[in-house]
């Protein structure tokens, strides 16, 4: 009998290059969702050609960005592609600031289509795992995404520029 499913994959790593690496392959296979927290995104790339590629394929196919950070100030200064992509597809992206009460949350994670994800443990370290296609490793980071939404206020707009 064949089998439909595809097999959970898990992939852990403990420096940039790798966090990035399975960053970009996380969000090449998001094709509804994509849920992202960090406390400034600063290890990110957002602002990256690389970075801008994925994201705009994804947001043209109708995709759905939401990312919340304690502070935008790293994407404000030193990522302008990001500012034109939230320019371009401000219908279909959200940044949100959290409220002080949650400045002390000090993980990083993006949950592609609530069965992808790339979480570092720590934001202060690269140590981190990725796991693609387990809707079960997803729950319990996108309970915490709900929460910590549900504390957060606008953050970056299109047309906003850093003082």
């Amino acid at each position: 009998m064949p089998s439909d499913s595809v097999e959970k994959r898990v992939i852990s790593f403990d420096t940039r290059a790798a966090f990035q690496e399975q960053l970009r392959e996380c969000i090449s296979k998001a094709q509804i969702t994509l849920r992202m927290f960090d406390p400034n995104f600063s290890l990110w790339e957002l602002g990256s050609t690389q970075m801008d590629t994925l994201l705009r394929r994804f947001l043209s196919h109708h995709g759905k960005l939401e990312l919340v950070a304690h502070t935008n100030a790293e994407l404000e200064r030193h990522a302008p592609r990001f500012a034109r992509l939230l320019t371009d597809y401000s219908h279909a992206i959200e940044c949100r600031l959290t409220a002080p009460s949650l400045k002390l949350l000090t993980d990083s994670f993006c949950v592609a289509d609530e069965r992808h994800i790339v979480r570092r443990f720590h934001s202060d370290h690269l140590r981190g795992q990725a796991v693609y296609d387990s809707e079960p490793d997803t729950q319990v980071p996108l309970e915490r995404f709900s929460a910590i939404w549900a504390e957060t206020v606008p953050g970056l707009h299109a047309g906003t520029t850093g003082l």
